[in-house]
């Protein structure tokens, strides 16, 4: 079938009343720039790319779930409503061009709600709605180069802007209200009226121009170029919606079990379902998270006892009912997994790999009346070895990169192992496929490498301490000799030799001269000098945080041999935790 054309402002119209979105589409993605940019591109004659649509057949209509294109954009993401249906007769569903018509439809119709600089995210003031608006005393043709960021007319997203000197703005979204040329020609005439008496005839001639371009763009220009697929068949369509999003964001594994599972459950709206297990997971608990579909869904398969492996043919109506009938279970699995880490100081600014989370969730999810976070003898011995082997695969990044493999093992034995959380089989396992999570002498030299800026310096430091529970108050990584001493101009001033800088700078910054404090001890610290500090510090504190206990360590020209010190103490600590090894001393 040949490719079909239409104009803007038709199109428009038939958004959320005949044409919708599909489940297996993506969350809305784009910002103003990204919508100025499209506009300008219309209003100067190019091409916007075509758009793929799949006419679902009346008997059909209630086999898909579909929903609205959004007006009213958010800063930080807003997600797609469920559409009612129920009264259309004639549905059409877009299979690629979400982000060009949703800009149309916020240009046009609605707003995109704009979060101010420099003001929390939570402080109601910081949040501006705006709408698209135009500069039509701005000429596009003056410049020989495109303006800032490729724009040349004068678009931009505003709250009810004033006119001043070289700037009359028109709401790009009034252009709608004439679809008659005889009405829009008077109502441009009555428009020229507003301009001030000063206006020249030259920018009198710009404005006609630009608001007759935008009339002619939006009403007759045929810029929608679109391809109708009428087959009924899903897994064709499917097919043809994954190759048409190839050009952008790469359609995940998880966007294709979602789209299953809520075309195929029936009494539940999958997709409402997933999101919002999300959103509660991040913004719901007594700690922000940073988790998304992909951890959910790999999850329910892992939980469910199913193939890991992410395939579609593997995602069929037996596994999908499986997956139903865990759900309950399974966010209540991922729920308590999440609030035991989090509890163990693990959230969106400490963890490295969600993965490694979901055999701990596959645990729970075993042994439902275990409780990790509660008070029983069980429960705080089995919290400390979950917490001691989460810590060894997050500092060694058991799960980074591909982890099916790794995830199918650890799941063998928890399966096979009671309630038991059977830490040294599953390092067994892992050690056979070359997943390294003891601490032998090399894991115990790359521990000691570590540095202040690694993302797994966190947890390699809370290794060091008995405390369990870091999620209960916040904590501050910190250089025990402090940082500001550690550039030329302070080394220097501190007397120590030209030839030992070089040293000092690489040593200061790893793991033996970094330690875990309060934010009060932090700020304690910093308000006194270092020395004064340190010699104030009693024997506990130092043993504490492993500090050597020769107090002429602690001056400055003996750095490097407090770093040697303070190695050894950690690696006797490792030692302590994870049995006697051989370490290179």
């Amino acid at each position: 079938m040949a490719y079909k054309s239409d104009t803007i402002a038709a199109t428009v119209e038939r958004l959320n009343r005949d044409y919708f979105l599909p489940a297996i589409q993506r969350e809305f993605v784009w910002d103003t720039g990204q919508i100025v940019m499209l506009f300008d591109s219309i209003l100067r004659g190019y091409p916007i790319s075509s758009f793929l649509y799949w006419k679902l057949a009346p008997e059909n209509k209630d086999k898909w779930q579909t929903y609205k294109f959004i007006s009213d954009a958010k800063d930080g993401g807003k997600r797609n409503k469920l559409a009612s249906v129920a009264s259309v007769s004639d549905i059409t569903i877009v299979l690629d061009g979400q982000q060009r018509f949703t800009s149309l439809l916020i240009g046009l119709k609605g707003s995109y709600t704009i979060k101010k600089p420099r003001m929390w995210w939570n402080n109601p003031d910081a949040w501006e709605r705006r709408k698209l608006y135009i500069n039509l005393l701005k000429d596009p043709s003056a410049e020989t180069e495109d303006g800032e960021e490729g724009v040349r007319y004068g678009l931009r997203f505003l709250k009810a802007p004033k006119n001043k000197p070289g700037e009359f703005w028109f709401e790009v979204g009034k252009i709608l209200q004439f679809d008659g040329e005889d009405e829009f020609y008077d109502y441009k005439e009555s428009l020229k009226d507003d301009l001030p008496d000063e206006t020249t005839k030259a920018a009198v001639k710009v404005l006609d121009k630009n608001i007759d371009r935008l009339f002619r763009a939006i009403w007759r220009d045929e810029a929608i170029a679109y391809y109708v697929e009428n087959d009924q068949d899903y897994d064709r369509v499917l097919d043809i919606f994954v190759r048409a999003n190839e050009g952008g964001t790469k359609l995940s594994k998880s966007d294709l079990l979602l789209s299953m599972i809520t075309a195929k459950w029936q009494g539940i709206d999958a997709r409402e379902e997933i999101y919002s297990f999300v959103e509660h997971l991040n913004d719901g608990l007594e700690h922000r998270n940073n988790f998304d579909k992909d951890f959910i869904m790999k999850s329910c398969l892992v939980l469910a006892d199913l193939l890991v492996a992410y395939r579609v043919e593997n995602f069929n109506n037996k596994n999908l009912d499986v997956i139903r009938a865990n759900w309950s279970q399974t966010k209540k699995a991922i729920e308590k997994c999440v609030r035991a880490v989090n509890l163990m100081g693990v959230d969106r600014e400490t963890l490295t790999s969600a993965n490694a989370l979901i055999p701990i969730a596959y645990y729970l999810m075993r042994n439902p009346d275990m409780k990790l976070t509660g008070s029983t003898a069980k429960a705080t011995e089995q919290f400390a070895q979950v917490r001691k082997w989460l810590m060894m695969v997050l500092v060694n990044n058991v799960f980074g990169g591909a982890s099916d493999n790794a995830l199918r093992e650890v799941r063998s034995v928890l399966r096979s192992s009671s309630d038991e959380f059977a830490v040294d089989a599953m390092n067994d396992k892992l050690a056979a496929i070359q997943r390294q999570t003891r601490f032998d002498q090399t894991a115990v030299e790359n521990f000691l490498a570590i540095n202040y800026s690694r993302a797994t310096s966190f947890f390699a430091l809370s290794l060091l301490y008995d405390r369990t529970h870091w999620g209960e108050e916040p904590w501050n990584k910190d250089h025990i000799f402090p940082q500001s001493w550690f550039t030329p101009k302070a080394l220097a001033d501190h007397g120590i030799p030209a030839d030992q800088h070089e040293r000092y700078i690489d040593g200061h910054n790893r793991i033996a001269n970094l330690q875990l404090l309060t934010q009060q001890e932090n700020i304690e610290k910093s308000d006194k000098d270092f020395e004064e500090w340190i010699r104030s510090r009693d024997a506990a504190f130092k043993q504490r945080h492993l500090i050597p206990e020769d107090r002429n360590l602690l001056r400055f020209e003996n750095f490097e041999r407090f770093v040697e010190a303070r190695e050894e103490l950690i690696r006797e600590r490792l030692r302590t935790l994870f049995g006697a090894v051989e370490v290179a001393v």
